[in-house]
């Protein structure tokens, strides 16, 4: 047997040491982060949301990073970067193809080079905020947790999206259209909704679901926050690490491959139909560009294809529009990162070992994390109350019945 690896002989899981490294290291990063780092500023949303929102952002950054150095400098993932790049700092949608359930977390490799992550919001399942720690930091970071029923997530994206336009706080927010990731039942399900509904059967994509896309990007042109739309396609050539179990047995990407496409709101089209019929239009690009990718021995998306807008890049930064930041920079956001996250949690251990005044603040910070979001429903359900309530706009029944 491998030394790298044990099995659990219940459920018959390889389980590597490089795995738990990962998930342990990330894990109590974002506990001690959320109870240490975030939760102090937590009175600040009662002051002044729009001062918490932005020192949240930044604090909440700093974790981000930690994913990215661990999978480049310590695995040796490598990250491919092709099409059109960010333009520093600006306000957009991302859309993504959904291949494997950790599509999320491998995208910050990408924006941490061509653009900030402090900007990024992601749309996921309302169950992750139950999760210690990383349920915790994304509540803080204000992500949008959908329960994938269109009536009963409408007001919270409402509500959401016009608190960051009220705020003027720059936002990238991720939406992964297809709802889920591409798997055999995942791909079943699409391909019967294709043929009742005379589609094309894809491979390698589901079927876009264009409501929600539809209307963050209407909702954020109106409130002036929006910039651009990026579609971006993700593939994996060697190996697909699909769910968190996987992460687990060490089975890591060798290498991810991003394709860019920047669309700017203006060429954006007005009409409900037609930007759900562009959205569709995407996705069958996709299926193509992606079904290229892996017929070809290469792995690679190649030039710009006739229906694409941008010249290639990568992530060294080469032609088309250049990173935010220097490969040089990245690696040393990478290294002080590992430092700095390896020095942290062992430091927070050792402070609750020595001080009877951090047990009890961190115990009670627990408490709190816990409460309020089995009675309130989350930081950011609170962090929303207190931004209407200061500015004294309506409660969100009188609002909608307006």
């Amino acid at each position: 047997m491998c030394l790298s690896s044990v099995e659990a002989r219940g459920g018959g899981i390889m389980v590597s040491w490089k795995g738990i490294y990962f998930i342990l290291t990330l894990f109590w990063g974002s506990f001690f982060g959320s109870i240490f780092m975030l939760g102090p500023f937590l009175p600040l949303m009662f002051i002044s949301p729009s001062w918490y929102r932005w020192v949240n952002n930044r604090l909440v950054a700093t974790w981000l990073t930690l994913p990215v150095a661990l999978l480049e400098t310590v695995f040796g993932v490598k990250v491919i970067i092709t099409g059109d790049a960010f333009v520093p700092g600006e306000r957009s949608v991302i859309i993504m193809n959904h291949r494997t359930r950790m599509d999320w977390m491998f995208l910050w490799n990408c924006l941490m080079r061509y653009s900030y992550l402090r900007l990024e919001k992601v749309c996921l399942k309302a169950s992750l905020k139950s999760v210690p720690g990383f349920g915790w930091a994304m509540q803080a970071a204000a992500y949008i947790f959908i329960h994938r029923k269109w009536k009963d997530d409408k007001s919270h994206f409402e509500d959401m999206i016009d608190y960051f336009c009220d705020i003027h706080e720059p936002l990238q927010l991720l939406l992964f259209p297809e709802g889920t990731d591409l798997t055999e039942n995942s791909k079943a399900r699409s391909n019967d909704f294709a043929e009742k509904n005379g589609l094309q059967k894809y491979d390698y994509v589901l079927h876009p679901r264009t409501t929600g896309f539809t209307f963050v990007v209407d909702r954020l042109r109106e409130g002036k926050n929006l910039d651009a739309v990026h579609d971006i396609t993700v593939a994996y050539p060697h190996n697909i690490p699909q769910t968190e179990r996987h992460l687990l047995r060490g089975d890591f990407p060798r290498e991810i491959h991003f394709h860019v496409r920047r669309y700017p709101v203006a060429a954006l089209p007005r009409a409900k139909e037609e930007l759900q019929l562009w959205c569709h239009r995407r996705w069958e690009e996709k299926e193509q560009r992606l079904r290229a990718f892996y017929a070809g021995g290469t792995h690679s998306f190649g030039p710009p294809g006739p229906g694409d807008t941008g010249s290639d890049t990568s992530s060294s930064g080469g032609g088309g529009v250049p990173p935010c930041k220097s490969e040089l920079r990245v690696l040393l956001v990478k290294l002080l990162s590992l430092v700095y996250w390896s020095l942290f949690s062992p430091a927070m251990c050792l402070l609750l070992y020595t001080s009877s005044a951090a047990r009890w603040y961190c115990l009670v910070a627990i408490v709190v994390f816990v409460l309020q979001e089995r009675l309130f429903g989350g930081l950011e359900v609170i962090e929303l109350a207190s931004h209407r309530v200061l500015h004294k706009q309506p409660a969100l029944g009188a609002k909608k019945s307006e």
